[in-house]
């Protein structure tokens, strides 16, 4: 009688914590030792229960926030656009009067739609390739490839740029080949962002440091500069899909967050890490870092 009195209890009392939603955990005052365990495991399910429903809160606002940024950023250039197009209207309607717009004007203003309408895009393809990688739908095929070879040819890419806004650029890139299991265009893609960085939000410091070193059974990749830099309030979330850091003059920091995010998880699939340090106008300096491909290597997928 007392065994079914307890439980009889403990589904009550389990009946009321599930109806009103609460995060109590099951209080049952007994001697039974097997019905000490029961309550114990029920209690172990209440708890993730609790911290599932707090995972699918966060993933809410998390979709939500990610929504919201990238309508506007999206919003803005098709703000210009849009502008752009009613102007050229006009000018077809010809509606100017005397200040009518010069074809070389016209020119212009279809070269200006042409650029935000690529940025569009572009903002649509890192969104889609981002979602694809979450949702493990990018399938990546794995060979061995040369780490200091690709970034010989990554630099060398951006070497004429940088030179043009005069930027001192350190290089060391051993001679040796510095084999991982990768996949190579997923491999230039990351390299490529961290070098377009520090173009883009590095360019205050004019400097490039691109190191590349073997220690033991890892190669690391270390892209270095002396710009505004990111910071440490920032750092934990830079990584983040579609976190916008913003300095002090409300500008953003690093973009829209899609590229770093894409860039990490490339560098995961390929059983790689992405970590960041910065301290602002002394170094801001993005390290990659790579398992040292086995001698002997299949092709796999991921």
């Amino acid at each position: 009688m007392k065994r079914a009195k307890e439980t009889a209890e403990i589904g009550c009392e389990l009946k009321r914590i599930l109806d009103e939603n609460s995060t109590e955990k099951l209080m049952i005052f007994t001697e039974r030792s097997e019905t000490k365990e029961l309550c114990a495991q029920i209690n172990r399910l209440l708890e993730d229960r609790q911290q599932l429903k707090a995972e699918f809160k966060q993933r809410e606002l998390s979709i939500a926030q990610m929504i919201s940024n990238i309508s506007h950023d999206i919003r803005t250039p098709m703000t210009v656009i849009l502008g752009y197009l009613e102007m050229l209207q006009l000018q077809k309607d010809k509606r100017q009067g005397p200040d009518e717009v010069s074809t070389e004007n016209v020119w212009d203003m279809i070269g200006n739609v042409e650029k935000k309408a690529v940025q569009v895009m572009e903002l649509m393809e890192q969104f889609f390739t981002l979602s694809r990688l979450e949702a493990g739908e990018e399938q990546l095929t794995f060979h061995q490839l040369d780490l200091g070879e690709a970034c010989r040819e990554c630099v060398l890419d951006f070497y004429e740029i940088l030179t043009e806004r005069q930027f001192q650029v350190e290089i060391s890139i051993p001679e040796e080949k510095l084999m991982i299991s990768g996949n190579d265009a997923a491999l230039r893609r990351i390299l490529f962002n961290l070098l377009s960085n520090v173009l883009r939000y590095g360019k205050d410091g004019k400097y490039l440091g691109f190191f590349v070193k073997k220690e033991q059974e890892f190669i690391y990749v270390q892209v270095k500069d002396k710009g505004k830099g990111i910071e440490p309030k920032f750092l934990p979330h830079i990584f983040d899909r579609l976190y916008m850091a913003e300095a002090a003059d409300d500008q953003k920091t690093y973009g829209n967050g899609l590229g770093l995010s894409i860039a990490k998880r490339l560098a995961k699939h390929m059983e790689g890490e992405l970590s960041v340090s910065s301290s602002p106008y002394v170094e801001t300096c993005f390290i990659l870092k790579f398992p040292v491909a086995s001698e002997t290597i299949s092709d796999r997928n991921s």
